[in-house]
């Protein structure tokens, strides 16, 4: 399903009109700030708007940013915030940094767009560390089981000057890339129809024995494996069909993945096990990051700042108001029109799970990819290192972390 399907009151031939006239990247920048319906005649004269003020002087940079399956219909139920980055850098660099904004899998997929960036095809991506794990395996790092509590944690360590030592740094100079910034949910495993019909899920041994998709973190299936929810790799665009035909029980993703990728209907359950990152990232290439100058790095840094403080925000609101993730959904949400039950575990049954497979309880399943991450960023714990700083956070609400700017220490 493609933007085109889901702008409301704008045909297809209508949008490929607009966007003949005024450009692809500004009608989706203009499409992205309409919250609900609009018309043809509203979306051109945005368009044009956007268009104009984009264009009011010469660029000295363009920079392709692929943006896996995002648009700006999506981008409301999961607020990746990859359309604010690009609004606010064109902004604030005053047209000297234009941003041409590639979607709807155009150029690049989930577990592609790391590989576009790292052979020079696009300067920006959007995909979540654990599908570009694949390409630029040091992402693993975030995903050891249990290592982060609660969304709360995850933002807490992505605005800490730690994430900068433990993360970014290592990333970049193993993969050429720079981590800017990221949506934080915790994954869980999303039950097809197989589970319609089964009384909701209270224990992780009404899940034990399913067979479950995995994305491409090697660290995801370890945990998986110890918790017997037998990963099976499925790529993303295929794990919709492979829930509809019963191929796969379950996926283990996040809540507003299943929202914003019209999962929901085929999902019957969210079993809200927490037990690793669900981070929907945006990198840029640190070739290009470098050729900038300066003023205008300065400028991309402010700008995932303000996109990461704007993230972190809207996507706890969306969770509630848009995708319904919580027990019961509340109405009109797209959980609540998709019969889509969340099963949220009682802290005693995430506690079993937490000790049946996480580096603190069972730290042999882990030793392996332990000690190779811990070599690729230069002989750190990273697990403990990690574990350690996020427990400095003092919020259980995600919305309450204090935004820093990690790289200014």
């Amino acid at each position: 399903m493609g933007i085109f399907d889901r702008v409301k009151g704008v045909s297809r031939r209508d949008f490929f009109k607009i966007a003949g006239t005024y450009g692809m990247s500004s009608t989706l920048l203009a499409a992205g700030t309409f919250g609900g319906a609009m018309t043809a005649a509203n979306l051109a004269k945005a368009a044009e708007s956007t268009y104009n003020k984009r264009f009011s002087k010469e660029a000295k940079y363009t920079l392709k940013f692929g943006a896996a399956g995002f648009n700006p219909q999506n981008l409301l139920i999961e607020r990746a915030g990859c359309l604010e980055f690009a609004r606010d850098l064109e902004e604030r660099t005053d047209g000297e940094i234009r941003i041409e904004f590639i979607g709807n899998n155009q150029i690049c997929g989930q577990l592609s767009c790391v590989e576009k960036a790292q052979q020079g095809i696009i300067d920006i991506y959007a995909a979540s560390t654990q599908n570009s794990a694949g390409g630029a395996p040091y992402l693993n790092v975030l995903d050891y089981a249990y290592m982060f509590r609660s969304r709360a944690d995850q933002y807490y360590f992505m605005y800490s000057p730690e994430s900068q030592r433990i993360l970014r740094d290592p990333f970049e100079a193993r993969h050429g890339l720079k981590f800017l910034f990221t949506h934080a949910e915790l994954r869980g495993i999303m039950m097809g129809q197989n589970f319609a019909d089964k009384p909701t899920v209270t224990s992780i041994e009404d899940i034990m024995g399913t067979k479950n998709r995995v994305t491409g973190t090697q660290l995801g299936r370890i945990a998986m494996e110890a918790l017997n929810l037998n990963p099976v790799p499925v790529a993303w665009e295929e794990t919709l069909d492979g829930l509809k035909q019963g191929l796969i029980d379950g996926a283990e993703t996040w809540a507003s993945a299943v929202a914003y990728a019209n999962m929901s209907p085929v999902v019957s359950q969210v079993v809200d096990l927490r037990f690793f990152c669900g981070t929907e990232h945006t990198a840029m290439t640190a070739s290009t990051f470098d050729s900038l100058g300066g003023t205008l790095q300065d400028a991309v840094m402010e700008s995932s700042y303000l996109t990461q403080v704007h993230v972190q925000a809207a996507n706890e609101a969306a969770l509630v108001n848009t995708v319904g993730h919580t027990n019961p959904p509340r109405p009109g949400t797209i959980f609540a029109e998709n019969n889509v039950r969340v099963a949220a575990l009682a802290d005693s049954e995430v506690r079993k799970a937490e000790e049946m497979c996480s580096p603190e309880f069972q730290p042999q399943l882990w030793e392996q990819w332990r000690e190779r991450i811990n070599g690729w960023a230069g002989g750190i714990d990273t697990y403990q290192d990690i574990y350690n700083e996020v427990r400095n956070n003092p919020h259980t609400l995600a919305e309450n972390v204090e935004p820093r700017r990690w790289w200014k220490g």
